[in-house]
């Protein structure tokens, strides 16, 4: 019964997940269409694509067992956020490209050497926790990063950069992770979606 309620949620969490990831093709649509970021950042992008791609990671049957359905929604969310971030790469002004390229390195890099360290130094539960827990304090550090957009939101008195679908998928999903979570008694799950709630709704 415990396995068939975290498959469940694990799917539900999925069909949540997808939503939310597809939820910014809004924003994208008004940028290619205009051609400009306007006041966009693309460092929200870049950080959530460092987050599908640990979490991605984690959630291979080699690392962390019963939580493939994890692999395959950050995978998903890796695709889309890579789309996101090549379109601010390609429409960005000079100084934010050059931020955001810097960005992604440091992403990339970064997501490298974790890899690297959980294959040929680490094996069994000590590679679970190790990326677990890598995964989990990059996602805690990242969640500061959109404070800069809750005060533009604060500013301009707009609610644009919130808007109310994102909000809904937002919380939809990290309600259904985080019960996913509790179910598998995975602790690095219980903040995989929580902190996305923030992050989404400031960004």
């Amino acid at each position: 019964m415990v396995h068939i309620l975290h498959t469940v949620f694990g799917v539900i969490g999925n069909a949540c997940g997808l939503f939310l990831f597809l939820a910014p093709t809004i924003t994208f649509k008004k940028i290619l269409r205009k051609r400009s970021i306007e006041d966009f950042s693309g460092v929200p992008y870049t950080m959530a694509l460092l987050n599908c791609l640990l979490y991605t990671w984690y959630g291979l049957p080699f690392v962390s067992p019963n939580n493939i359905l994890v692999s395959i929604i950050n995978g998903t969310g890796a695709v889309l956020e890579s789309i996101y971030v090549l379109i601010f790469l390609i429409l960005a002004p000079k100084k934010e490209k050059a931020k955001v390229f810097g960005i992604l390195v440091l992403v990339l890099t970064t997501f490298a050497a974790v890899v690297l360290v959980s294959m040929l130094a680490l094996h069994g539960k000590t590679r679970k926790l190790f990326v677990g827990l890598i995964a989990t304090i990059f996602s805690i550090a990242m969640y500061a990063a959109p404070l800069s957009v809750m005060r533009l939101v604060i500013k301009t008195k707009s609610v644009e950069y919130m808007p109310f679908f994102l909000s809904l998928f937002v919380f939809l999903t990290g309600t259904t992770w985080f019960i996913y979570g509790m179910i598998g008694k995975d602790p690095s799950l219980l903040y995989l979606m929580d902190l996305d709630v923030f992050w989404e709704q400031c960004n």
